[in-house]
């Protein structure tokens, strides 16, 4: 470690000792319960999401609630096959919760777990983004300056050590 809580960039696990990319050798770990937790904002304008909650969330598309939940666990469970070097997770579970979040926007959190050699933060980040880009298309029609906002893990549980967001 160089210090901080952070590895340094030459001790980061997806690349070699020459600095190529890799995907990580998780052979030897053991198989354990993991779990994570994602969650990103998405700014509709107080206009919009006024429209949107008289009209239950339909749009002449559909349920953006229940397209965008949809589109957030088929991504989650579709990550290796968008991130170059995540290991293919056989997921236990993959949710989406989206609710209002003030008067002009809407929260997204994707919780995902699994019981394997290596953990679900990509499956839950890449749940909670594809749930907001699928509300952004639902509604871009409206209002193209919506505005995709502070993904982040919230939470991770499992493997040899737990996080949570402050």
């Amino acid at each position: 470690m160089n210090g901080s809580s952070f590895p340094a960039v030459s001790e980061l696990s997806h690349l070699d000792e020459h600095g190529q990319p890799r995907m990580v050798d998780v052979g030897a770990k053991a198989v354990t319960a993991r779990r994570a937790r994602a969650e990103c904002t998405v700014v509709l304008g107080e206009e919009l999401m006024t429209q949107l909650q008289g009209d239950d969330f339909k749009t002449k598309k559909g349920s953006v609630i229940g397209t965008a939940t949809l589109a957030g666990i088929m991504a989650a469970k579709q990550t290796s096959s968008l991130i170059p070097l995540c290991h293919p997770l056989p997921l236990d579970k993959a949710s989406v919760h989206i609710e209002a979040a003030g008067e002009s926007a809407l929260r997204v959190e994707c919780e995902c777990a699994t019981s394997s050699k290596t953990g679900v933060e990509m499956e839950a980040l890449t749940g909670a983004s594809v749930a907001a880009l699928t509300i952004y298309d639902m509604c871009k029609a409206a209002n193209p300056a919506i505005e995709i906002t502070g993904l982040r893990l919230v939470e991770k549980r499992g493997g040899k050590s737990d996080f949570h967001a402050h």
